[in-house]
């Protein structure tokens, strides 16, 4: 595949000297971004003509649309702040003005563009406030941002609702239902705001913090009762399995961590302060948060798309979607996790996955939607494009944050961005691939 001539994001700020590795992991070169094979740049010409045939498909129900400004999209940044802010930088977005975090400012480019983080700000990563303080920061700065929703991030917000509600089947094992995932933030919470604090003072004894955080003796009888009527009886008994691992897992987990059951109780409450209270310091997290945002041809979303929720995008529109979600996610708790939403938080077009069928994607072009740019599933070589019954998939996670790069073989701090230019390209950057890769629908 022959090297192709682009203007690529320029690095700015002084700092990139203090941060050489951020220069030295840049591809210098692009070349054209085809379908599927090594480093999705395949060279089958049999994948080639299948992503014309598309791309036809999709301009015959409504024209090809690109966005009036930039679109940077960074996605799964996982609480690694390092591999955020250095993927700002990659976009040419963002200009380092010094060594910290938050010491960054905006381009020419980044005040025209906006930012769309795709999902997934929680979890594996060396800190999940960091990474939350620096997208705060990016919005402080004058950034137009976007914040998706990821499954992830749905997880703590569940469990934490949860912890604040009155008993009932449906929710009442939401907390414990995050998993040992969750104690990392729990350890960071705790370490950062109440120890060496007389934090045990007024909570309850062991056995009513247990009571409390786990859900009761019934549920497994109780649930399946009370869910039948949104779930199959599949999906009813992967939950139950789902629990059963986890009760039996959590508590060996907070205590490995240093926090008894009590401390767990203490510390669940101020993260109730701080992410569910407008007040608090992340209470703008969860309250920024949209499910979709669509520009041009492009559906930015966490995973992907089923059939209903098109239906939903064909009769009420994409804005109606992000108002359901606020709407369940504050009134309909358990509706939202184990309904049609949450699957696009969460499908990776498996069996167990509701339905994308070639209907779904047909009504998807007729209401201008003609590629879906999308986190959630991990790539080791950079950005790919993938068909999905049909319709293009641009998968964005590129695998920033460093716990998850030591696991998958990859060196040093992730990087990486996909940005849509209004000129009629799409380019992947990653420091885990030699070229950027560049996707013109216009040449097919």
């Amino acid at each position: 595949m022959h090297a192709i001539d682009i203007d690529l994001p320029k690095l700015h700020g002084k700092a990139l000297q203090n941060q050489h590795w951020i220069t030295e992991g840049m591809p210098k070169k692009a070349e054209p971004w085809l379908l599927g094979g090594p480093g999705s740049v395949s060279k089958d010409r049999a994948n080639h003509h299948a992503l014309k045939e598309v791309l036809h498909k999709a301009i015959s129900h409504k024209p090809w649309r690109w966005p009036k400004h930039p679109v940077f999209f960074l996605a799964d940044p996982h609480a690694d702040s390092e591999a955020f802010i250095a993927s700002l930088v990659a976009s040419g977005g963002v200009s380092k003005i010094g060594k910290k975090d938050h010491q960054i400012k905006l381009t020419k480019q980044g005040r025209k563009g906006v930012f769309i983080i795709g999902g997934d700000c929680l979890d594996k990563g060396p800190s999940n406030l960091q990474l939350l303080r620096s997208v705060r920061n990016l919005m402080d700065i004058g950034a137009k941002v976007k914040l998706l929703a990821g499954n992830h991030d749905m997880r703590l917000l569940m469990g934490l609702r949860a912890f604040t509600m009155d008993r009932d089947p449906t929710t009442e094992h939401l907390f414990v239902r995050m998993g040992p995932k969750v104690v990392p933030l729990l350890k960071e919470v705790y370490e950062l705001y109440l120890k060496d604090k007389d934090v045990l003072k007024g909570i309850p004894s062991l056995k009513d913090c247990r009571r409390k955080l786990f859900p009761s003796h019934n549920w497994f009888k109780a649930f399946p009762k009370e869910a039948e009527w949104l779930m199959p009886q599949q999906s009813i008994d992967r939950e139950l399995n789902r629990m059963r691992k986890k009760i039996d897992v959590f508590e060996a987990a907070c205590n490995e961590a240093g926090l008894s059951l009590r401390h767990v109780y203490a510390t669940a409450l101020k993260c109730c302060d701080l992410f569910l209270d407008p007040n608090g310091e992340f209470g703008w997290f969860f309250n920024e948060m949209q499910l979709t945002y669509k520009a041009g041809s492009f559906l930015f979303i966490h995973a992907g798309l089923d059939d209903r929720i098109i239906n939903v995008i064909e009769e009420e529109g994409v804005g109606h979607l992000n108002k359901m979600f606020r709407k369940q996610i504050k009134h309909h708790l358990f509706e939202f996790y184990f309904g049609p939403l949450a699957n696009t938080m969460r499908t990776k077009y498996r069996d167990v996955d509701m339905p994308l069928t070639t209907h779904g994607v047909n009504l998807a072009y007729d209401n201008g939607i003609h590629a879906i740019v999308h986190g959630h599933r991990n790539r080791t070589t950079g950005q790919r494009i993938m068909l999905r019954q049909g319709m293009i998939h641009i998968e964005s996670d590129i695998t920033l944050d460093r716990n998850s790069r030591i696991k998958e073989g990859l060196t040093g701090v992730g990087m990486g961005v996909t940005i849509i230019n209004p000129n009629g390209q799409v380019i992947g950057i990653s420091n885990d691939y030699p070229y950027a890769k560049v996707f013109q629908p216009e040449t097919f």
